[in-house]
């Protein structure tokens, strides 16, 4: 339980992360937007919300008002989270009266109610995003049954109970995140006492249990639990219930094979279940038991639950209840609970996790933060220096490290100075974090588009197919990360400063990518990485194309949402078709490549600077696949004009079957075309005689 001196240090470190953001003038010059900006971003790195857009909206819809802060729609689009902010703005923070926290949910509340009424129709056109929003529920009428409200505050707002009618037959949930609750989860992470499975959960008595005996540094149980109640935990906890340092992967790709079946089984042959399905492996902190008449046991609480095997079931099962209309209320699900006494309760659920999904198509690499990947990438961050040796950049690869740390240094004066001095939050970056920025740039933004939590899996899944026996990064690559890093936040920085009324992260993500792909995915990294800044003629091009992407995402989007449309793969492949042209004269980072992994410090001096023609060719070639490269390189080899130009053509084919590790030289790149011209001038020619 934290003290009220904790709330407030936390209360007052947001606050004072708020005012900067305003000061800085990269972002908006109201309070209120950042303080949502900046909560709404963290809540979704820890994964408690899905994908949250920040849209600050308010008006008058007939006599009635309406004001949301942001909102977040399953990709189902039944469930609906509408975001309303109470923001006071004062240190030590004061309790919110329930008037005004009913009020905040109240006021969200009827931006749903007057879009299913036809809102959309009265917002200023101009206002894109808010009309797009509302015009979006007014077709999804039918299908929203869910509608949450989370009020957010840097007020004190617990124990405040705020119920609001059901309208238009949508069941409404009201959640107050208040300091108290902002620093539980963002200033201490979310805990695993707090994930709670008590009497109301197993419907009201205690779930029968067999207890297998004492055995050392744990406690076993075996159970079998109702499909109902898992599907319960994770629509209201989501995959915090997968959270201990080893978040199981559930499963980016493969669905259909492992997740369909278990869904038909739940739909057509329910009472079956318990025979097909292995069960879930669950670990608990602490667990409640009562004694039965029989001399037996059952489970009346359970406290820390962490399910370390299972996700892929947990999620069928909340997707069958909550998508599928399944009635589960007969099914059952097989449960070995596991009461961890061991000193070293991460290791050993790291151990517990591993060994329980060994049978199944998890990896290793699934276990995100004891990953050898992400150990690895931890290490580098603390041994490599900045070229002036003032300082580093921190990997927050286990949620709450950098805080640790801090609180480490702050035992003496001088060690948390330097803390302070040597890993400054601006160099601070986590697991999802790596991923956004390393999507974004190797051309994946649709998979940003999902979210961290969502994106982190895309991009751990794409790593495993890439590097099956497992990916040791270097120093080299470290550096590369945090060149992509840089691009990335000053990307940010000038979007904010742009005030792009929505869709922001999607246009920083677009943007970046449409500069891995023009470039290769190189640049000077060297340059980026001894600088730790960007140009100012690349943060000039940054604020062009970010102008470019807003106006492609969204003339691409048609009837459909931006942020709905970013996620599909047809949506980065439109966008790929409209690059913008590059500046005449390049930014220096772009005027000498190194490697795709990596830069050459001897590539800059001895090769003449690249142009924008040079690059675009570049991109040209790297549009064509390998197939079609091969084909060319054979007709070449057929004429002795073209003979010398087909080994070229061949070279740029084996490039491309080994995903472009390696870059087409300018001269490359130029005859490569040229026998591309040539070869298609015959082809229209055999047609033209055909």
């Amino acid at each position: 339980m934290a003290t009220d001196d904790q709330v407030e240090a936390f209360a007052r470190e947001l606050q004072t992360d708020v005012s900067d953001a305003v000061a800085s003038g990269n972002g908006s010059p109201y309070e209120i937007e950042e303080f949502t900006r900046i909560v709404l971003e963290r809540l979704a790195d820890e994964g408690v919300l899905e994908n949250p857009i920040l849209l600050m909206q308010d008006g008058v819809f007939g006599r009635g008002q309406y004001s949301i802060s942001g909102y977040s729609l399953s990709e189902e689009e039944d469930r609906l989270v509408l975001f309303g902010t109470l923001h006071l703005g004062i240190v030590p923070p004061p309790e919110c009266s329930l008037p005004d926290l009913r009020r905040t949910a109240e006021l969200a509340a009827r931006f749903l109610w007057y879009s299913l009424r036809g809102l959309h129709e009265k917002i200023e056109p101009a206002n894109t995003d808010a009309s797009d929003l509302s015009k979006r529920l007014y077709g999804l009428s039918d299908r929203i049954s869910h509608l949450k409200v989370v009020v957010l505050t840097d007020g004190r707002g617990r124990m405040k109970t705020i119920d609001l009618d059901e309208q238009e037959g949508t069941n409404v949930e009201v959640e107050v995140l208040g300091i108290e609750q902002l620093h539980r989860i963002l200033g201490e992470g979310v805990s695993r006492d707090d994930i709670v499975v008590g009497l109301d959960d197993f419907g009201g008595k205690p779930l029968p249990c067999l207890d297998c005996g004492y055995e050392g540094d744990y406690q076993a149980y075996l159970a079998v639990m109702p499909a109902a109640t898992l599907g319960k935990l994770y629509d209201k906890y989501g995959t915090r219930l997968l959270e201990l340092n080893v978040r199981a992967f559930l499963g980016v790709r493969g669905r259909k094979s492992v997740n369909a079946g278990l869904r038909q089984t739940l739909a057509k042959e329910p009472r079956h279940f318990l025979a097909y399905n292995n069960g879930i492996v669950v670990t608990v902190d602490g667990i409640d038991l009562v004694k039965t008449g029989d001399g037996g046991v059952s489970i009346s609480k359970l406290r820390g639950f962490q399910i370390v095997n299972g996700g892929q079931t947990t999620a069928s099962i909340h997707r069958a209840i909550r998508v599928e209309r399944v009635d589960v209320s007969t099914v059952n699900v097989p449960a070995k609970i596991i009461l961890v006494e061991s000193d070293d309760l991460s290791s050993m659920v790291s151990s517990i996790s591993r060994c329980a999904n060994s049978q199944n198509t998890v990896q290793p690499a699934d276990f995100s933060a004891n990953d050898p990947f992400h150990v690895a990438v931890e290490a580098l961050a603390s041994n490599t220096w900045l070229p002036d040796a003032s300082g580093r950049w921190f990997y927050e690869r286990a949620r709450g490290s950098y805080i640790a740390a801090e609180a480490k240094a702050d035992l003496a004066a001088r060690d948390a100075q330097r803390f302070k001095r040597e890993t400054p939050k601006e160099r601070r970056f986590s697991k999802t974090d790596l991923a956004k920025y390393l999507n974004s740039w190797e051309g994946y933004p649709h998979h940003v588009a999902f979210g961290g939590q969502k994106n982190f899996q895309y991009y751990m899944q794409r790593l495993k197919e890439q590097y099956p026996s497992g990916f040791d990064p270097d120093t080299t690559w470290f550096k590369r990360l945090v060149a992509i890093a840089i691009m990335y936040r000053k990307l940010v920085q000038v979007v904010r400063r742009a005030k792009f009324p929505a869709y922001q992260a999607n246009i920083v993500s677009y943007t970046l990518a449409w500069l891995g792909l023009v470039t290769g995915g190189r640049a000077d990294f060297d340059l980026l990485w001894n600088r730790q800044t960007v140009s100012p003629e690349l943060e000039a091009m940054f604020d062009t194309w970010a102008h470019s992407a807003d106006a492609v995402l969204r003339s691409t989007a048609g009837a459909r949402m931006p942020t709905e449309w970013a996620k599909k793969p047809d949506c980065w492949e439109a966008l790929r078709e409209a690059v913008p042209a590059l500046p005449h004269n390049l930014p220096p980072e772009l005027m000498s490549q190194g490697a795709a992994m990596g830069t050459t410090s001897s590539v800059r001096g001895t090769a003449p600077p690249l142009t924008a023609e040079d690059l675009m060719q570049i991109a040209r070639v790297r549009e064509i696949d390998a197939t079609k490269w091969l084909q060319i390189a054979n007709w070449g080899k057929r004429n002795r004009q073209t003979y010398r130009l087909a080994g070229i053509a061949a070279t740029l084919a084996q490039y491309a079957a080994d995903g472009w590790t390696r870059n087409a030289s300018i001269k490359q790149a130029k005859w490569a075309l040229e026998l591309a011209r040539m070869y298609q001038e015959k082809d229209q020619a055999d047609e033209s005689d055909g």
